[in-house]
């Protein structure tokens, strides 16, 4: 990644910021632990231990998920909603996620529980950030249906597990990286986490199948822009 290199130092931080963006990128970006990034940037010339990546990741992932968040289109009005268990610590939490018509996500919380109180406390989430939608669709789960009818009394609920398709796809990228990090540690590094990469994602992994070649790279090429910008703007 090419983030020019006339971009001011950040206070406090020994490597220039284009190092950091450019670990968090690829940390975020592909399968890789932070032990694969080091190598990474040890073949670049720097010399950074795992640990310093590890905060890079923790301190400015959310940075940049909050650009894109800032920056993103407005959402799309049919709503997917899902929920998935993951293990942590050898009890049982719940990965609520959100995401429009097209795909993109809008949000996710990770909760203890699997029942109104959770559905009732993430649509409220969703509805603050993003209104009320016009569809919302979910699984035969019996949790939503009274939260929905109660804060989105306009919305046009769904209840049918095929429906749902869209969010099920979006559920394996948290699963790829929950085996490659074996686990995640807490409930707050796991909502740490995957609030940043699933925002980061919307940006670097356009529908490939949906694009000519020439509007892929395009696509590629915008992603890469707007990266650079958020870059400049990372504070310490």
């Amino acid at each position: 990644m090419n983030t020019p290199s006339s971009m001011p130092r950040l206070k406090g931080y020994r490597f220039p910021r284009e190092i950091v963006a450019y670990a968090v990128w690829v940390y975020h970006r592909f399968a890789l632990s932070t032990a694969d990034v080091e190598d990474l940037l040890a073949d670049l010339g720097v010399m950074g231990s795992r640990e310093t990546i590890r905060k890079w990741v923790n301190r400015f992932g959310r940075h940049f998920a909050d650009c894109i968040r800032r920056d993103r289109p407005a959402a799309g009005d049919k709503w997917h909603l899902d929920e998935v268990v993951i293990p942590i610590n050898g009890r049982k939490y719940w990965l609520w996620r959100a995401v429009d018509a097209n795909g993109d996500v809008l949000d996710i919380l990770v909760q203890p529980q699997r029942n109104a109180n959770a559905a009732r406390r993430f649509l409220a989430r969703l509805i603050d950030r993003f209104g009320e939608p016009r569809v919302i669709i979910t699984d035969k789960l019996r949790s939503y249906f009274r939260p929905i009818r109660d804060l989105a009394p306009g919305a046009d609920h769904r209840a049918h597990k095929s429906l749902n398709n869209r969010i099920e796809g979006s559920h394996r990228p948290t699963r790829k990286r929950e085996k490659l990090m074996g686990r995640f540690k807490s409930p707050r590094q796991a909502q740490r986490f995957l609030a940043a990469h699933d925002q980061i994602n919307i940006v670097f992994r356009p529908r490939r199948y949906q694009l000519s070649a020439v509007s892929y790279h395009h696509a590629r090429s915008d992603a890469f822009d707007l990266w650079r910008g958020y870059a400049a703007e990372m504070t310490a």
